[in-house]
């Protein structure tokens, strides 16, 4: 659209803003507070929410700011932060859904057992099926991206897991519900709690062993209070940015189209990449470190898959209670990662 035809009348003025660059010294200057749990030296902070703070800022020439607030700085717990977003305390947080249990069972569908493939393809599958699906579980905040993890393993302190057998009475600590019925599935005993608990629970006995992937335990240091891994590759787990509703509803719409440019299914692929990619470093440290590593054979994997196939179709029941067929949503997560995931290797 050009200057002069968008000088053709003030019925055409709003159209004119999106086309013309923004201009801090003439429009009055925004600032988004994003809170969030993870360390500052994160892979979320680091590569993902100050990168992406900084896209917003150029992109608006200086006009937004967004200020990041890792490691609970604004106050409250982890379970607080999808009601800090939806009930104004903050403008945007980034947390797991998952730490509001019950809030979310469709989303729940991803951590399943079995269910995901790597963070690329699951990222991208996540943000079909909430465009799909999830627009009514998340009708109460404004989501701006939805990611995952690369799949989650076991990391013990004192006993390998090689077998289910080896699972038996182990506590290990959760994420999420869902998480929690795999684990007791399988024989463990599962304690929640936020990640930024776990190193301290590792190190006091407080729990045996922690299900995450990787890349969480970088950050958090947990290679130095767990000696033994067991790459299971079972369940990944969900991301999502939630902003304020009013917050961004009241935001001029040149604003909220930056936000929606530098997000969505775009920045769901990015992240899923990055998180996938920086698997290899954190297991590097453990490998550096001569922590012994035992990956599941195929034997074994189907005795796990046969263990925690009441966790899926205990979901199943679940969702088709809630007037869902849970079966079909169950099919469509599966097919929609596969699809992304020979999309991605093509």
């Amino acid at each position: 659209m050009s200057v002069m035809r968008c000088a053709v009348g003030w019925a055409f003025l709003a159209a004119c803003v999106l086309c013309a660059p923004l201009h801090g010294s003439s429009a009055e200057p925004i600032t988004l507070r994003l809170h969030t749990f993870n360390s500052p030296k994160a892979i979320v902070n680091q590569l993902f929410l100050e990168p992406w703070a900084k896209e917003v800022e150029a992109r608006s020439n200086g006009r937004v700011t967004v200020q990041v607030f890792p490691a609970m700085q604004l106050g409250g717990k982890p379970a607080d932060l999808y009601g800090q977003a939806r009930d104004g305390v903050v403008d945007i947080v980034w947390t797991l859904p998952g730490y509001s249990p019950g809030r979310f069972p469709l989303t729940e569908v991803f951590e399943l057992p079995f269910v995901c493939v790597d963070a690329e393809s699951t990222s991208q599958a996540l943000t079909m099926f909430h465009r799909k699906w999830m627009r009514d579980e998340y009708r109460d905040t404004h989501p701006l991206v939805f990611h995952a993890t690369a799949p989650n393993h076991i990391h013990t302190v004192d006993r390998q897991v090689r077998t289910l057998e080896d699972l038996n009475g182990l506590e290990v600590r959760a994420a999420s519900q869902t998480v929690a019925a795999m684990l007791e599935a399988l024989g463990a005993v599962p304690v929640g709690m936020p990640v930024p608990q776990v190193y301290e629970a590792l190190a006091r006995g407080v729990v045996d062993g922690a299900w995450l992937p990787w890349t969480i335990m970088r950050p958090f240091r947990l290679h130095e209070v767990t000696r033994y891994h067991t790459e299971v590759s079972l369940g990944c787990t969900p991301f999502v940015l939630a902003m304020n509703k009013a917050r961004y509803g009241g935001l001029p719409a040149d604003v909220r189209q930056i936000l929606d440019d530098t997000t969505g299914m775009a920045l769901a692929r990015r992240l899923g990449r990055l998180w996938q990619e920086d698997e290899e470093a954190g297991r590097d440290i453990a490998v550096g470190r001569g922590h012994l590593i035992v990956p599941l054979d195929a034997a074994e994997r189907a005795r796990w898959r046969a263990a925690t196939a009441s966790v899926a179709n205990g979901w199943v029941a679940k969702v088709d209670a809630m007037g869902y067929d849970g079966r079909a949503l169950l099919a469509d997560a599966q097919r929609l990662i596969a699809s992304y995931s020979d999309a991605s290797n093509r």
